[in-house]
């Protein structure tokens, strides 16, 4: 009799504990050392079964098993990943997404270079532009300097002929104005070297 009870004791406790999905789809009892019921819960049947279709239960136990307890997650998602990218693919799986993913990068990378090399050159042209327009303003700069020379220099010209006219007193002003036009002319040939 307490053999009876205590077997329908156990029996009660095993029927109480939902099987894994794995378990469940292979039809075998789940054990506490269960390698797949950490990662293929009950409620998501679909998991297990995508993956048991594409590499095989005796496959991935043997995977997980021989990984550390602390890798076996991301490599249970890695198998779900590569499942279902099969299922979509059977020719190239995963691999003919990451080929049109690289495909995809390498294109941005090209017009990336593109348009880089296009601010290159937009940059290159303006240089050439501000190179061009600062190159003829010291031309410029000369010809107005030398205008106002001129001008200066016809002015004092006037002075001199007016002074002329008048006495001797004048004529000494003349001498001195004609002292500054003399150096007037020398500083004109002196900026006319330096430009040169």
């Amino acid at each position: 009799m307490a053999g009876s009870g205590s077997g329908s004791s156990s029996s009660g406790s095993g029927s109480s504990s939902s099987p894994c999905a794995s378990c469940k789809l292979l039809r075998r009892r789940c054990t506490q050392e269960c390698v797949f019921a950490p990662y293929f819960p009950p409620e998501d049947p679909h998991k297990f079964a995508i993956v048991h279709k594409v590499f095989g239960a005796s496959n991935v136990s043997k995977m997980l098993q021989e990984l550390p307890a602390q890798q076996r997650a991301d490599a249970v998602s890695s198998l779900v990943y590569e499942a279902n990218a099969r299922m979509r693919d059977p020719v190239y799986g995963c691999v003919g997404a990451i080929s049109y993913l690289q495909q995809q990068v390498s294109q941005l990378q090209m017009q990336l270079a593109l348009a880089k090399a296009e601010i290159l050159l937009c940059v290159q042209m303006q240089h050439d532009g501000h190179a061009t327009a600062s190159a003829s303003p010291p031309s410029l700069q000369r010809q107005q300097q030398q205008l106002m020379e001129s001008e200066a220099y016809g002015s004092l010209l006037m002075q001199n002929g007016l002074m002329n006219s008048t006495g001797a007193h004048q004529q000494q002003m003349l001498g001195s104005a004609g002292n500054t036009a003399l150096m007037l002319q020398e500083a004109c040939l002196k900026k006319e070297s330096l430009w040169a």
